[in-house]
């Protein structure tokens, strides 16, 4: 059997897979200990404030050790796997792991499992627990002989389930965990909590003479559940610190306009059987994306951002164009990197992919930074319109609503016609608002008479 030495294993640490990210939450393990590994080779997937990113493992070796389980927050720079890369066989793993100054159990951030007498540092706001030893002198010193009470292990918990034990009252060590691991989850608490509230729960009061007719019972799902907590982390979280901030920094305005697109859908009819679109994605949101983007070549002063640490308006000259996408881990908005210089069939193909690279949940973090104006289609879902806000550090951005057939004053006449509303929300730092009226007015424009899209661009 090959044996291993410290100097033959490599540790991969926890990369900041965007700019500035300070975690991230392993969602899935590719591999396990004693699989082999080679340089490039995909190890697991992560998820971060940002985007879920698959991580490669930068060397050959054999898996000794996975440090974390699946859905645990990890902090970069902290080692996540164990590889040795000594080029012998894996060692089977000991009947009863000893702890050593260098080895590490696969256990929740932040929490250890005490099964050996090895030092640690006390957590941040909590008393350190008193040694046995100590119990036992201080006993002696009272009289009273010290009890023999076997060593509690810690059970594993993140930090919002033991906050939920604690407002229910339940303690965790009464709590029998279903999570991998042994990690008792939020429905487990839940099951300790729910007999407890039978036994305490408040006497029932006499009857009165009259007796009202019985309430209907509350909604609950099949199996009994009536509510569900979803913590709040990786893209939603960060989604939702975001918008917060944006809200309460950037003073909104919102302008609404409804728009004639009867042209523009019969242009986009037209251009999906043109052969320069081939095999590209053609729909209205194309269009409506030139239509802005020319709006923005014609008032540049619109594409710009606030610098509240310097006082200053930063305009760009350059337009990278963000678009809303609704995924699975929550809202993202990937932008096309110099949107402004690309043709019409360019642009077509660059939507097309960040809608494919967004549904497939592989959309980077790179993607989704440094935008500068954003385009939301809430149309999708059958809504008029809304009030969006905007995505922090930008400008403006403009809500497209469900495109619908109207009667419609056309030429003197009603006539059905195909009909929209967009909403451009804009930073009143920035765009005042006879600037944020103009580009509305010139989006719409072009809208109506998509002719306009040759003559201004």
């Amino acid at each position: 059997m090959t044996t291993m030495t410290e100097s033959s294993v490599r540790e991969f640490k926890m990369p900041d897979v965007g700019e500035g990210l300070t975690e991230a939450e392993i969602l899935k393990w590719y591999v396990q200990p004693g699989d082999t590994v080679t340089d490039g080779q995909v190890v697991c997937e992560v998820e971060t404030a940002k985007a879920a990113v698959e991580l490669p493992i930068p060397y050959d070796g054999v898996v000794r050790e996975l440090r974390f389980p699946e859905g645990t927050t990890v902090d970069v720079g902290t080692a996540i796997i164990a590889v040795d890369v000594s080029g012998g066989a894996a060692p089977e793993a000991p009947e009863a792991p000893e702890a050593e100054p260098t080895g590490r159990q696969p256990v929740l951030v932040g929490y250890g499992v005490a099964t050996t007498s090895t030092k640690r540092r006390p957590r941040k706001g909590s008393q350190a627990t008193v040694p046995a030893a100590a119990q036992a002198v201080q006993a002696e010193l009272n009289g009273h002989s010290a009890p023999a009470a076997p060593e509690r292990v810690r059970p594993l918990a993140k930090p919002p389930v033991r906050k939920l034990a604690k407002d229910l009252g339940v303690d965790l060590a009464t709590v029998t965990p279903s999570g991998p691991d042994g990690v008792i989850t939020r429905e487990d608490v839940h099951a300790a909590a729910a007999p407890q509230a039978t036994e305490t729960a408040a006497p029932v009061t006499e009857a009165p003479a009259v007796q009202a007719p019985a309430a209907a019972p509350a909604a609950v799902t099949a199996d009994g559940v009536r509510e569900t907590r979803i913590p709040v982390k990786g893209v939603r979280r960060a989604t939702a610190t975001a918008m917060v901030g944006s809200a309460f920094t950037a003073p909104h305005v919102t302008e609404f306009v409804t728009v004639d697109v009867t042209r523009t859908m019969k242009l986009v009819e037209e251009l999906k059987q043109d052969k320069e679109f081939q095999g590209l994605r053609v729909n209205p949101l194309l269009l409506i994306a030139k239509a802005l983007l020319v709006a923005i070549r014609r008032n540049p002063d619109v594409n710009a951002s606030w610098d509240e640490a310097n006082q200053e308006i930063v305009l760009k000259h350059y337009v990278n164009l963000g678009i809303a996408a609704a995924t699975p881990r929550g809202l993202i908005v990937p932008n096309i990197k110099d949107a402004h210089a690309k043709t019409l069939p360019q642009l077509a193909q660059s939507l097309g992919e960040l809608v494919s690279t967004a549904r497939e949940g592989k959309t980077s973090p790179a993607a989704m930074q440094g935008g500068t104006v954003t385009i939301t289609n809430v149309g999708v879902f059958g809504v008029d319109t809304g009030t969006p806000i905007l995505n922090p550090g930008e400008s403006a951005i403009l809500a497209v609503g469900a495109i619908k057939l109207q009667p419609w004053v056309h030429k003197g006449k009603v006539k059905p016609r195909q009909v929209t509303t967009l909403a451009l929300s804009f930073d009143h730092r920035l765009v005042d608002g006879e600037l944020g009226s103009k580009v509305l007015a010139d989006v719409a424009a072009i809208l109506e008479q998509p002719k306009r899209l040759m003559t201004w661009a």
